[in-house]
């Protein structure tokens, strides 16, 4: 299908902190989150629970696709995504909270990480502080994984998946609030993967099966501050998950957790971990400095790193 990417990233990035403050609710309501967890409209069985840690946007991972960014050293990129329900009967008791659940075991995505980033995107002439995935790079607001063996499915089947369930795109709504075209076509071809209802335990929604380790972990994700050894848990569970079942298989949870903890030892693939560090460091020196947010950054805190570059605009 056809649509206008340049300088747009829009299913990118957390682009709500550009909408004034002022504006009437009934027109906020496009660009605003609809409790769309992993992008609700693409996730739907949960698209009426509240996510922990409020990342927009967010990317749900396969396991299969989990299981390759442990291999290639590149969990650091990696995040999970609880949430909490009102009714007791869909949840399990985590502290003072309740958490989805099945079977009696908090489920959760695994998706990429967003971290601060100078962006200008809609045409802006001036950079943002933005919450920007991981994968984004500031200064083309192309991705520096698009085309290779890690870029997500569900990255590359959107908006194809949103508009087969007769759902609103992302495109549509950086259309309605920022104007321009980005939607070209709305013809598509029946979307694979979407991993709806019981197919999706262990291939996509996996089920942690330790409730009691989680208290102190839900309350950092929900301060969006998980530290790294909450990050890999939730990581090693989702590889180690058995597609079709709530069952996670110790020895490989085991093997997983090995291997996450030597990454966090010894560094991931070169620039992911060390860049998003680093990414936070520079959006509080410059805030407490008054300095103007600048893409170039990305020159010296990933490119210098050696991530991936990006293609440019045809």
């Amino acid at each position: 299908m056809e649509v206008n990417c340049r300088g747009c990233a829009g299913c990118c990035l957390d682009w709500r902190p550009l909408l004034e403050a002022d504006e009437e609710p009934e027109r906020r309501q496009h660009a605003r989150p609809t409790l769309r967890d992993g992008d609700a409209e693409r996730e739907q069985p949960f698209s009426e629970r509240v996510p922990l840690g409020g990342s927009y946007n967010f990317v749900a991972l396969t396991r299969d696709e989990v299981r390759s960014f442990l291999e290639r050293g590149s969990a650091a990129a990696l995040t999970p995504r609880f949430w909490t329900v009102e009714d007791e009967g869909e949840g399990v008791e985590v502290g003072d909270r309740y958490v989805a659940a099945v079977a009696g075991r908090p489920v959760f995505f695994v998706g990429l990480r967003k971290p601060p980033k100078p962006v200008a995107p809609f045409r802006r002439e001036e950079a943002t502080w933005l919450p920007t995935c991981v994968f984004l790079d500031p200064t083309t607001l192309q991705c520096r994984i698009h085309g290779s063996d890690r870029f997500p499915d569900e990255c590359g089947t959107y908006p194809e998946q949103t508009i087969a369930l007769g759902a609103e795109t992302e495109c549509e709504r950086v259309e309605d609030r920022f104007g321009g075209e980005r939607l070209l076509e709305r013809d598509h071809d029946d979307p694979d993967g979407l991993l709806f209802g019981p197919q999706a335990l262990g291939a996509k929604l996996f089920c942690h099966p330790r409730p009691d380790e989680l208290e102190g972990m839900l309350d950092r994700l929900e301060r969006g501050e998980p530290s790294s050894a909450d990050r890999a848990k939730c990581i090693a569970v989702a590889a180690a998950s058995s597609p079709g079942t709530v069952a996670v298989s110790e020895p490989h949870y085991e093997q997983a957790l090995e291997r996450l903890e030597a990454d966090e030892t010894n560094g991931d693939d070169g620039w992911i971990g060390p860049a998003i560090e680093d990414w936070y460091r520079r959006r509080d020196r410059t805030r407490a400095g008054g300095t103007d947010p600048d893409p170039e950054l990305a020159r010296t805190i990933e490119d210098r790193r050696d991530a991936p570059d990006t293609p440019g605009w045809d």
